[in-house]
């Protein structure tokens, strides 16, 4: 006697599962111009290397007693040689509405990604918890109260050790959405995915409001919101970021950051540096094409871009080394630092700092954003939060100063041992010059038998002691260079630092924070 009618079951449940949610639905998910989950894994994945966990996961609750699978595949896999763990949800059976299996395989999902140090990706869409599925029982809330999500502490542990990309690849609500944003990284495409704490039914029912699921929680919301860090023009171009992103970090905490091969010469000296600041301070410039002059050709990789979008925030290599990138863009606010921009600025230090990137800073910091609208949006909180969370890092830090100084809000750029160095165009002080001396000077300006004249004077005389010079003289800076050099100074920066990047391991630990 054998077991072979129940080898040929596992078979036979192992191909229903390859068949997701059949073939009419499958063309649905294909008709709203979305792709399965599994087409999905094979297109992130290198070829032949995803191993599921979990195939066997499902019901037999049919009237016919047929196996229907879990709605969440999962398993690893290699990306770009590297080891992962990928979860996608299969909106092709109940609409991605989690069964109680389903959510132990997310679970599961998590737990591996922290016991073997691998990097975490997330495929998901789906509308979440049901009152009729889950955990949910009639005439129950079907939750435990009497102890903390496992789900909530694995993600949260996950965050703290390991790399986590998620996607938006269709609908997310509730639940779907509140894992996208336990993340490194998140992207969505345009057009095919919504991110949404409520659906548009629920939104109706109570408040009373018609909208929906685009103009609730589409990219053009959550992409300025801050909720989610990058759009994408199709699933391939979220995939191919996700590949990227990962690209730039460790596998876990405890490892150094990968270094790729360069062949970009170190001491690359660009002849348009030395005059890509306009001498008149209020001209902008764009500051995208300064970095990408700088950092290794082809590597720069911003992130959440039309958040926060006084403050650049950006992956890129500096001889081949990953480092973090930020820089002020004084296309928007004047560069100013924003309630929104420094929101961003600390979750992506947070996240330099956990896998040892070293961060280099590129300064024209007018300040704080002022007026009626920045108070009411609580900037200074939300920037002495920012300037707290750079100072408890404890990664390496080298700034550029381009421009402007200024301000509390300079601090945020200058972490702890930072290596300070300065093009000629600095200026620094506790406010710029125009707004100092109507400041300081208001009476005696107004006294003035001419005021224009004597404003001018002012200026003039308090500007010539803002500028980098006097600073150097009195070793202010640590190095006041020609722009043309700033690649070679930054990639002799790399090489000095990397024994003290060989200590930088293990979990980061943070204090209170305003």
């Amino acid at each position: 006697m054998s077991w072979q009618d129940e080898a040929d079951e596992i078979a036979r449940r192992r191909k229903r599962a390859l068949e997701q949610g059949g073939g009419d639905a499958v063309e649905r998910q294909h008709a709203r111009g979305r792709g399965t989950v599994r087409e999905r894994i094979g297109a992130l994945a290198d070829a032949e290397s995803f191993r599921e966990y979990g195939d066997t996961a499902g019901t037999t609750e049919s009237a016919d007693g047929a196996f229907t699978p879990t709605n969440v595949v999962m398993g690893t896999a290699r990306i770009d040689g590297r080891p992962v763990v990928i979860g996608g949800d299969d909106f092709t059976i109940s609409g991605g509405a989690y069964t109680q299996a389903a959510l132990k395989k997310q679970q599961y999902a998590d737990a591996l990604a922290i016991r073997r140090r691998l990097p975490l990706v997330r495929l998901l869409e789906g509308g979440g918890a049901s009152v009729s599925g889950g955990y949910a029982q009639r005439g129950r809330s079907g939750y435990d109260l009497t102890a903390p999500s496992p789900m909530n502490l694995l993600a949260m542990e996950a965050l703290a050790t390991v790399p986590v990309a998620c996607a938006a690849l269709g609908p997310c609500a509730g639940f779907p959405a509140a894992r996208l944003v336990a993340s490194h990284f998140s992207v969505m495409t345009r057009g095919t995915a919504q991110v949404l704490t409520g659906g548009p039914a629920l939104v109706e029912r109570a408040l009373g409001a018609k909208l929906d699921k685009e103009e609730l929680g589409g990219a053009a919301v959550h992409l300025a919101s801050g909720v989610v860090d990058n759009g994408a023009d199709s699933e391939a171009d979220a995939l191919a970021q996700i590949r990227r992103f990962l690209s730039y970090l460790p596998s876990n905490v405890w490892e150094p950051a990968p270094v790729a091969a360069c062949d970009d010469p170190a001491d690359r000296a660009e002849e348009e540096l030395v005059a890509i600041l306009p001498r008149n301070a209020r001209r902008a410039y764009k500051i995208r094409r300064v970095l990408e002059l700088v950092v290794d050709r082809g590597s720069l990789f911003e992130l959440t871009p039309l958040f926060g979008r006084s403050q650049l925030t950006a992956f890129a290599r500096l001889g081949g080394q990953p480092v973090g990138i930020l820089a002020n863009d004084c296309v928007h606010q004047g560069g100013a630092m924003t309630a929104a921009a420094a929101r961003k600025l600390r979750r992506f230090v947070e996240t330099c700092d956990a896998f040892h990137l070293p961060i280099v800073s590129f300064v024209d910091q007018p300040g704080f954003m002022i007026g009626p609208e920045a108070e009411r949006a609580a900037t200074i909180r939300f920037g002495m939060e920012a300037l707290f969370a750079v100072q408890q890092t404890r990664v390496p830090w080298l700034a550029v100063v381009l421009r402007k100084s200024f301000g509390v809000a300079q601090g945020i750029h200058y972490g702890p041992g930072c290596t300070v160095i300065a093009w000629p165009s600095m200026q620094s002080g506790a406010l710029p010059v125009e707004s100092g001396v109507a400041l300081a000077f208001g009476r005696e300006i107004a006294a003035a038998s001419d005021p224009e004249a004597r404003r001018r004077e002012l200026e003039e005389e308090i500007g010539a002691a803002q500028s980098v010079f006097p600073r150097a003289e009195d070793f202010g800076v640590h190095d006041l260079i020609d722009p043309r050099r700033t690649r070679p100074v930054l990639c002799r920066w790399i090489e000095e630092i990397q024994a003290e990047l060989r200590l930088q391991t293990g979990p980061r630990a943070y204090g209170p924070r305003p």
